[in-house]
């Protein structure tokens, strides 16, 4: 590539100050360093999280930052030493990197990594230096990834290799949100054949969490959601019953126990709320029910439940992108939709170029999107 070594001057989506909208801004983008990667992101797609980061509720966050992590580029090119991709290959950025070397990456059932955010920040390269700036001031990485950028660098090791023939703009959701759902219910859950799911939240995860209970055989899977306008699609998607909290004039966990006999078996939260994990919680079996917390709570929050939900047998889990070791798995996922194992596509309902990236958001706030992409 021409541009390889060189500073590569492009379009991002810059947040300030938390609690602003994105900024279009011309930033530098330099370089990659030894062990690093620089990628041209064709797609990148819009999910709550990134919502959190201009909250600034995300935990640790650094500002100025280029938010975005689900997306979907081309190597542009190589620092020294790098030998798992080359300039030209399609990748997936990695929100969870996969180092191999730490406790967590070599647990065959882990798929965490200790230079995950949550352990240490991802808000700098690992040599605690951005390759980022605008306007004379250094601007943070966020997850590494920061897709909201036409150009961005991340390690080695927080990047997937994906099959040539994929489309960038329907595979960049991988990137996070339909991994996340998806895997929630094959891999954390472990859903079984003929069993009963409840799912709350029908965003793009929590769609996801529905193919992925069918995906599994569930024979009952039920949808509840406050916006009665994402039941059709989760019907399409495998959910046989949609529910409305608001529709009801008793606590929803009750419903859902007296539709099903003795509660769900699996229960999903995609919300992150403290009210509705709690309501997810006591809508499981009170004896081998598992509930799976994957919506994502605000910083600092707190979660009070009475110990007799968990005393009596109950399983509560969390889980990050679904529980897939990234670079092994994003791949496989990757093949697996090339192969129409699921059809993730129906999860896309806007498509905008990328300076439209704030409209988005507001359509994600009306609650009028599932995913929107954005287009370079």
């Amino acid at each position: 590539m021409a541009t390889a070594g060189k500073v590569i001057r492009c379009r991002a989506a810059v947040a300030w100050a938390p609690g602003k909208p994105l900024s279009l801004e011309e930033v530098e983008v330099a370089p990659p360093k030894a062990g690093e990667v620089r990628i041209k992101i064709v797609a990148t797609s819009i999910c709550l999280s990134d919502d959190h980061v201009l909250k600034g509720s995300l935990p640790n966050v650094e500002f100025p930052v280029i938010p975005g992590h689900e997306g979907a580029g081309i190597v542009e090119s190589i620092g020294e030493g790098v030998t798992s991709v080359k300039p030209g290959d399609k990748v997936i950025p990695l929100c969870i990197p996969q180092c191999g070397e730490c406790s967590f990456c070599r647990n065959p059932e882990s798929n965490f990594c200790q230079k995950f955010h949550f352990s240490e920040t991802q808000n700098l390269m690992p040599d605690k230096t951005s390759r980022f700036s605008c306007k004379g001031k250094q601007i943070h990485h966020f997850l590494w990834v920061s897709t909201f950028a036409e150009y961005t660098v991340v390690p080695q090791y927080a990047v997937a290799k994906i099959d040539a023939a994929a489309p960038l703009d329907k595979v960049c959701l991988f990137g996070c949100g339909f991994s996340t759902g998806y895997g929630a219910a094959v891999n954390t859950a472990k859903v079984k054949p003929g069993s009963t799911c409840a799912v709350f939240g029908l965003g793009g995860v929590g769609l996801s969490v529905v193919m992925g209970c069918k995906a599994a055989g569930a024979s009952r899977i039920i949808a509840v959601d406050i916006n009665k306008d994402k039941f059709a699609k989760a019907q399409q998607l495998g959910a046989t019953d949609c529910i409305n909290p608001r529709d009801f004039k008793k606590p929803i966990q009750e419903v859902l126990t007296e539709m099903t006999g003795q509660g769900v078996d699996y229960s999903f939260e995609v919300i992150g709320h403290a009210d509705t994990m709690i309501a997810a919680l006591a809508s499981c079996n009170m004896s081998t029910g598992i509930c799976v917390m994957v919506g994502v709570l605000d910083s600092g929050s707190k979660i009070s439940i009475d110990p007799t939900l968990l005393l009596t047998g109950r399983t509560w889990k969390g889980t990050m992108l679904g529980g897939w070791k990234s670079r092994d798995c994003i791949p496989k996922l990757v093949s697996s939709y090339l192969e129409k194992k699921f059809n993730s596509d129906l999860l896309i309902t806007h498509t905008l170029p990328f300076a439209k990236v704030n409209e988005g958001f507001e359509l994600l706030h009306a609650g009028k999107s599932i995913r929107t992409v954005l287009l370079f």
